[in-house]
């Protein structure tokens, strides 16, 4: 993004060491959750010396990171919760980090780190507060950035400096990941303002230009004369239809600045589209914040690789917790886990995943829906 490292690495005559590789980055990262790393994340420092201010920058960017990290998998209305995590120092939680750039001076450091965290570190923490979290990925979505330099203008095909708003974002971390494509040509400006009325016609059209189902075009339009920024989301994500719209003021007339907040404010809309979502489709908030329910299950499956596959599923699975192996064949095992609910609110998480748990009255039984 460019809100605020920007800004101070203007005004500093600092000396770039760009990064081709990785910096710190401990092993276990590379079979990190996505949701739990957070990427290219600016952070920045002054101290008495270069070293000092790299350990500074680093801790304090440890320290937010972690609460973004919160904030996108904990579902706003349980926002209020957070506080009780106030004291858990991010370091506890943290896998390692990978330096995409740094600048440094000899009193100031400036870079743009990805900070990895350990999922089972910080889902044990979630659970053991009692706090309601979602951390599976929803299907990505194709979005467009359609910038409109006045109402009712022809809109710019490149991704410009809008694209570039949402191009500074985590785009493949975040819980609803985007694949961002330009405007197309064959895209004229009548079905644009269809767009903005959010006229389902509109919807059908890009669905079909860009080979997706899942399209959502970001409309950003500039009035000058209200100094506003006019943002409207319209399409299809994950969650179903979509039309929202809001608009930004532009203080001091900075475009850029208001462009990059809206990227910021539009993504967390569609990140808790999908929260809520899947949290209804678990029961509800309240469900996933209750106390974790030791569940027995008896797996059925064809073979051992099935049974992994299975296992990993599980494993997976928000709110699930200490899976345990009592038993383990060819074609079935024995297992014993924890989850919010117990095993009637885990039959609603599994069902999605093509997984049919059941209650025969004596115990519960987990086989694939085939």
């Amino acid at each position: 993004m460019r809100l605020g490292v920007a800004g101070c690495a203007r005004a500093l005559p600092l000396a770039i060491t760009l990064f081709a590789g990785f910096g710190v980055w401990a092993p276990s990262a590379a079979l990190a959750d996505k949701p739990y790393i957070i990427a290219n994340y600016p952070v920045e420092a002054r101290a008495k010396n270069a070293v000092a201010a790299k350990k500074r920058a680093i801790a304090d960017g440890e320290a937010a990171a972690f609460r973004s990290l919160l904030k996108r998998l904990v579902p706003v209305t349980a926002y209020g919760q957070l506080k009780r995590l106030s004291a858990i120092q991010a370091s506890t939680m943290l896998d390692g980090y990978a330096v995409r750039s740094e600048r440094n001076s000899s009193t100031d450091y400036i870079a743009s780190l990805d900070f990895i965290f350990t999922p089972d570190s910080v889902r044990k923490l979630l659970r053991d507060q009692g706090i309601p979290y979602i951390d599976n990925q929803a299907p990505k979505v194709v979005l467009i950035p359609i910038f409109l330099k006045a109402p009712g203008a022809a809109p710019e095909r490149k991704l410009g400096a809008w694209g570039e708003s949402w191009k500074g974002l985590d785009l493949r971390n975040t819980l609803t990941p985007l694949n961002l494509q330009p405007l197309k040509g064959v895209i004229h400006p009548d079905t644009i303002d269809m767009l903005r009325r959010g006229d389902s016609n509109a919807e059908r059209i890009i669905a079909t230009e860009y080979k997706s189902e899942l399209v959502v075009a970001a409309v950003a339009e500039v009035d000058k004369a209200a100094k506003r920024l006019h943002v409207t989301l319209t399409g299809r994500d994950a969650v179903g239809p979509l039309s929202w719209r809001y608009s930004y003021i532009l203080a001091d007339n900075d475009i850029v600045y208001a462009m990059d907040y809206a990227a910021v404010v539009s993504l967390g809309v569609l990140e808790g589209r999908w929260k809520s979502k899947q949290a209804v489709s678990r029961g509800g908030v309240a469900a996933l914040s209750g106390p974790a329910i030791p569940v027995a299950i008896q797996v059925s499956y064809d073979n051992i690789a099935d049974w992994y596959s299975i296992r990993d599923m599980l494993q997976r699975t928000s709110g699930v917790g200490d899976i345990r192996e009592e038993a383990v064949s060819a074609r079935g095992a024995q297992i014993s886990l924890r989850f919010p609910g117990g095993g009637e609110q885990l039959a609603g998480a599994l069902v999605r995943q093509g997984l049919s748990l059941t209650n025969n009255g004596f115990e519960w039984r987990l086989r694939r829906n085939y």
